[in-house]
Order: C-alpha cells, then structure tokens, then sequence
C-alpha cells in the first residue's frame, strides 16, 4: 500500500515518461510542477497558453523552458480546447488545467466532438496525505459532481475504489458520510448511504467494502466507532470517503490543506484520459503529486463492473 504522496511519485518513476497537455500555463506554480516532473523522469509538459505569459511565469519560477514546447493560445477557453484535443488525438497522454477556472476547462473536456468523455461518469477525488493515520485517504466528489444521485453516487464509488487499487489498497474501505450515522428519511444523505452499504452486503459493489451512513468521526477515527457502538470492519478505517455534495467534498479537503497544513493531490477519474484537476491556489507541490497520480492512472484498464438499476428475470 502507498502511504505518502512521496510513494506514489517514486512508483512512476520508473514508468515510461508520459505527455502532460497543461491548459492556461501561465503561473509559476504550474511552471514549477511540470519542470520538477521532468527533472524527475516522470513526464514531459506541452504548455497551452499566451506565450509571452508563460515566458514571464517560468521567470518568475527560475524555471529554463529549454525545448519545452509551447502552443499560443489567444484565451483561457482556447487553451483548454487545444489542451484537451492534444489529448483525445492521441499526442499527449494527460490532461492538465492550469491557471483557468475550472468551468471553463470543463467545457472543453466534456465536448462531444473533441473531448475526453469515455461513457463513464467523471467523476473528482482528492488524496490526501493523512499522516496520522498512516495511509492516503480519498475524497470524492468535491470538484465535478454537484449534488449526486444515488445512481452516480455508485459510479462515483466505483471510479474512487479504481483510483484506490492504483495505490496498491487491494480491497478499499469506503465510507459514505453524512451528519450522522443514524438513516433519517429526512435527510437524503443518510437513506442513500443505507442503500449504498445495502448494495454493498448483496456484492453489488465488486472489490471493495461499503459502510453508511457514517459521521466523519466514525469513519475515521475507530475510537469514535466503537463509543457509538457501531460494529463494522468499514467504520473507523475508511480508505474512501464519499460525501454528500461538493460543497462538502470541496470543504473537507480544503480545509485539511489550509487549516491542518495537511498535503493533498486531485485527479479526475472516468474521462478517456488522466486528467489533472487541481486549484489554481495549489502549490507547485500538490501540482507535482496529482501529475504523478494521473502518471498512475495513465495505465488504468476498467475491467470490473457495477451491477444497479437492471432487473432479469
């Protein structure tokens, strides 16, 4: 199992260097990322945007460009659809966004024509570097998704428990959070959990352990488990954490950067290709570890399957 976000970048170091497509690349932390993954053998970058601003943010980072290809891209919306056609031709392997909001980049991952829809649900998970409990844990969605049903909650699950194998957890524990562990039908985020877990116990879910609805505490933290008296392998040691909504998802990761100092890396999983969604306040260094991520992930083949919604008699 990888523990630290260190691991996963020594795991791909000996992996084939792979082609990251950056959109809007015009901020030294972006500069920054993509220098430090080539210098470790990890990937080389094509960076899409204005040039004269992605020659001034290598500057400002100490960052030579050297042979870095650079493509002029005249906006924000034309770098993400150059970025994102190097993609889905096949002349760059990883997708990247940059120093453009993330509906913009958006739009041109999911055109119909160019972009990087598979049939799958995209879907965002953040890895966060939780040191205190000796293992990765991740978050999903707090980036793309935002007020799943319980249909793409599952899809959801099963993009994360991908990512999670990935990073050598053989079986992922996921916990399906909500305010409180105890099913109120008012509150969707607990009857959905209980669905989910219910699947779960049927094998509905291939590879992976479902437990809800568990509190945050719960689901983390086996002390709180065993006080509330909630008897489960799932409880307490959860790999995933699925949340409600993407403010929720958005919030939880967040403030594990900002008010814990903790370290964190974000990728969308279920597009065609890797791709490298992060913040454009992240550091260079959380940049870094989400490229080596989508490094990762560059060999991902989906084999197995979720059974939900179809009947046969």
């Amino acid at each position: 199992m990888i523990r630290a976000l260190d691991g996963i970048i020594e795991a791909v170091r000996e992996r084939p260097i792979r082609t990251i497509a950056v959109a809007a690349a015009e901020h030294e932390s972006v500069i920054g990322a993509v220098w430090q993954a080539a210098e470790a053998g990890i990937a080389e970058a094509v960076l899409v945007g204005d040039r004269d601003e992605i020659a001034a943010a290598a500057e400002t980072a100490g960052v030579d460009l050297g042979d870095t290809a650079v493509v002029h891209a005249s906006s924000d919306l034309a770098a993400a659809a150059i970025a994102t056609e190097l993609v889905s031709s096949g002349r760059a392997d990883i997708l990247m966004k940059g120093q453009i909001h993330t509906d913009d980049f958006l739009r041109a991952l999911l055109d119909k024509e160019k972009g990087l829809r598979s049939g799958h649900v995209m879907s965002h998970v953040f890895i966060l570097e939780t040191t205190q409990l000796d293992r990765l844990t991740l978050v999903t969605d707090g980036a793309m998704n935002i007020a799943p049903n319980l249909v793409q909650k599952a899809d959801i699950i099963l993009n994360a428990v991908y990512l999670a194998q990935l990073l050598d957890i053989t079986e992922p524990k996921v916990g399906v959070l909500a305010a409180t562990e105890v099913v109120n039908p008012d509150m969707p985020a607990t009857t959905d959990a209980a669905i989910l877990s219910k699947m779960s116990q049927r094998r509905q879910f291939p590879c992976c352990q479902i437990e809800g609805p568990l509190a945050l505490d719960n689901a983390v933290s086996e002390v709180a488990a065993q006080i509330k008296r909630i008897e489960s392998p799932v409880a307490g040691n959860c790999d995933v954490l699925l949340v409600p909504n993407i403010e929720a998802g958005n919030m939880l990761a967040k403030s594990f950067v900002y008010l814990s100092g903790g370290r964190a890396a974000g990728v969308l999983v279920g597009a065609s290709a890797p791709v490298v969604l992060t913040s454009r306040a992240d550091s260079a260094e959380a940049k870094l570890c989400s490229i080596a991520t989508a490094t990762l992930m560059a060999d991902l083949q989906r084999t197995s399957r979720l059974k939900i919604g179809k009947v046969h008699f």
